[in-house]
């Protein structure tokens, strides 16, 4: 079947699905994630392959997923993809999420795709990996980065708590709760200097490093490297990655309902994607607020400047 959203292609043992969305800096709608998914299980029956590279085309990796259109609550395309489920227009988790609050629930379930796939899956990240993008990226089994790349999850600014919160699994405890609290970017080489990345490398080398360690790692054959990846996979299991995984997804949809939610959904609404997104990373001067003084002394979201919550709300309502 053909793509319109990633390319797929093959050299010898490697299969290399290239997220194609390069004008919107890769950002995840439901039929790009159907797609990769395809593709990744196309490799998967590909007994030629041995390992497999997800990479970004154009200026980043991925900038998280499509808030702008394509995703659960803006899916408005009839025609739907033969990639997404009829039903719940998602890619297919056996389940048709119909709760309003269950969008951080479906990502969890179909990631879960890459975690059980025979074989490895190798995240190659450059520039922006945000959001959504480090939840695909942190479900592949090795990250190799740019040491320039900018990792983060702005969402947790202003609008909920970080739908798969894989960060007490990959950082140190302290650094766990900066990425999941403020939201702001570290650089690839601290991502790799605090465990997340298995190998961070001067972006000009990227292409060249990444195809050598998989190409290294695909002289071992598939069933070996499957055997070996079910049993990395089973100690975490154990140690309760799949429990503490999902019941974050129940705490994000929690997050989404608290009184100053509103501020950010309002903004969404009224002035569309471009302005809420200023108006949340405006005081922290990053991403689309990175010019200074743009937002930056706004109030923060559900108080007035006095403290005191807002048109009337109470907390305790």
């Amino acid at each position: 079947m053909s793509y319109e959203n990633i390319m797929y292609q093959t050299d010898g043992r490697l299969a290399f699905i290239t997220l194609n969305r390069p004008e919107k800096l890769n950002a995840l709608s439901n039929e790009l994630r159907g797609e990769v998914f395809h593709a990744l299980k196309e490799a998967e029956a590909d007994r030629a392959i041995g390992a497999i590279i997800i990479r970004g085309a154009g200026r980043a990796f991925c900038a998280g997923y499509d808030l702008g259109g394509g995703t659960a609550s803006h899916y408005e395309n009839e025609d739907h993809s033969p990639y997404v489920h009829p039903q719940s227009k998602l890619p297919d988790t056996n389940t048709t999420h119909p709760a309003h609050y269950d969008w951080s629930r479906h990502v969890l379930m179909a990631n879960w795709t890459i975690w059980e796939l025979a074989k490895p899956v190798i995240a190659q990240i450059h520039s922006y990996c945000l959001a959504g993008g480090t939840e695909l990226a942190s479900f592949c089994d090795f990250r190799i980065v740019s040491d320039d790349a900018q990792i983060g999850y702005p969402p947790v600014r202003a609008m909920g708590s970080m739908d798969i919160m894989w960060a007490p699994w990959h950082l140190p405890m302290t650094k766990a709760r900066e990425f999941a609290y403020v939201g702001d970017s570290f650089s690839g080489a601290d991502m790799a200097e605090m465990g997340w990345a298995t190998y961070s490398v001067p972006s000009e080398q990227l292409d060249e490093f990444t195809e050598q360690f998989a190409r290294r790692m695909a002289n071992i054959d598939n069933d070996m490297l499957m055997y070996s990846k079910r049993s990395v996979n089973r100690q975490y299991e154990a140690m309760g990655i799949r429990n503490g995984l999902m019941s974050g997804t129940d705490v994000e949809a929690m997050s989404k309902h608290r009184p100053a939610a509103e501020d950010w959904n309002s903004r969404l609404r009224e002035q569309g994607l471009k302005a809420a997104l200023e108006w949340r990373d405006g005081p922290f001067r990053d991403f689309r607020a990175a010019k200074a003084g743009q937002h930056a002394e706004r109030d923060v979201a559900g108080l007035d400047r006095t403290g005191a919550t807002r048109a009337g709300r109470s907390y305790n309502d």
